[in-house]
C-alpha cells in the first residue's frame, strides 16, 4: 500500500463517512476480507443488533446503562444520539491500533465525523458517496423494516449530508458491486499520505 520512495511515517487515523445505507460497514468487511493492514474499530452502539451481525465484530452491542457509564468516564472519543440510538467511538479501540503502530480506521456518520475533526484534525477523511439518491433509497428499502416517515427522514438527511463534501479530505462513490474498487482506493489514499512532506501525526 505504501509507496516505496516515502519516508516512514506516524501511523494514520482514517475517519469513514457517509450517509445511513451507504455501505460503510460493507467496505470495512471488505478490507477484513482482503487482509489490509489495518486496524479496524469497532465502534459501539446500544441499537439492536441485526441478523448476521456479531457482537465485538460489527459494533459492542451495549445497553443504554452501559453507553452511559462509558460516557460518564470520558471512554469515548466522541459519541451521538443517532435516529434514536447511541453510537460511540471508545478510545480504547483506537489506542490498541496506533500503540502498535498501525494505521487505524474507523467509520462514523456525518455528526462523528465533525466532531473527531475537532479533536483531532491531522486524521484523513473519507467520504462514502453513493452513485445516485435513487440507489441509496433502493439499499436503506432493502434493510428498513420501520415506518416510511422513518426512511423519508434519512433520505432527506442523506442530501443534506452530501452537501457537505468540503468538510472532507476525499471522496469515493460505492457503485454496487464494486467493493473491491473502493478498497483500491482507500489503499491509494493511505499510499498518498504517506508520502506527504509533513506527515500528519495523531496524539490521543
Amino acid at each position: 500500500m505504501n509507496c516505496e520512495n516515502c519516508r516512514c511515517s506516524d501511523p494514520l487515523l482514517l475517519v469513514l463517512s457517509g450517509p445511513s445505507g451507504v455501505g460503510k460497514d460493507a467496505v470495512l468487511a471488505r478490507m477484513k476480507e482482503l487482509k489490509r493492514p489495518l486496524h479496524c474499530v469497532v465502534t459501539a452502539t446500544t441499537r439492536p443488533c441485526r441478523a448476521g451481525e456479531r457482537d465485538g465484530v460489527d459494533y459492542h452491542f451495549l445497553p443504554q446503562e452501559e453507553f452511559q457509564r462509558m460516557v460518564d468516564e470520558g471512554q469515548f472519543l466522541e459519541w451521538a444520539k443517532v435516529y434514536g440510538n447511541y453510537y460511540g467511538v471508545p478510545r480504547e479501540e483506537l489506542a490498541r491500533g496506533l500503540s502498535r503502530g498501525m494505521d487505524v480506521i474507523v467509520k462514523v456518520d456525518i455528526q462523528g465525523a465533525v466532531t473527531i475533526k475537532k479533536i483531532l484534525p491531522q486524521a484523513v477523511f473519507i467520504f462514502l458517496m453513493p452513485p445516485t439518491i435513487e440507489e441509496l433509497e433502493s439499499r436503506l428499502k432493502q434493510r428498513h423494516s420501520g415506518p416510511a416517515i422513518d426512511l423519508a427522514l434519512r433520505l432527506e438527511e442523506a442530501k443534506k449530508e452530501m452537501g457537505n463534501l468540503s468538510f472532507f479530505d476525499y471522496v469515493i462513490t460505492n457503485y454496487h458491486g464494486k467493493l473491491d474498487s473502493v478498497v483500491s482506493q482507500v489503499d491509494a489514499i493511505v499510499a498518498a499520505e504517506k508520502c506527504r512532506v509533513k506527515p500528519r501525526s495523531i496524539i490521543l
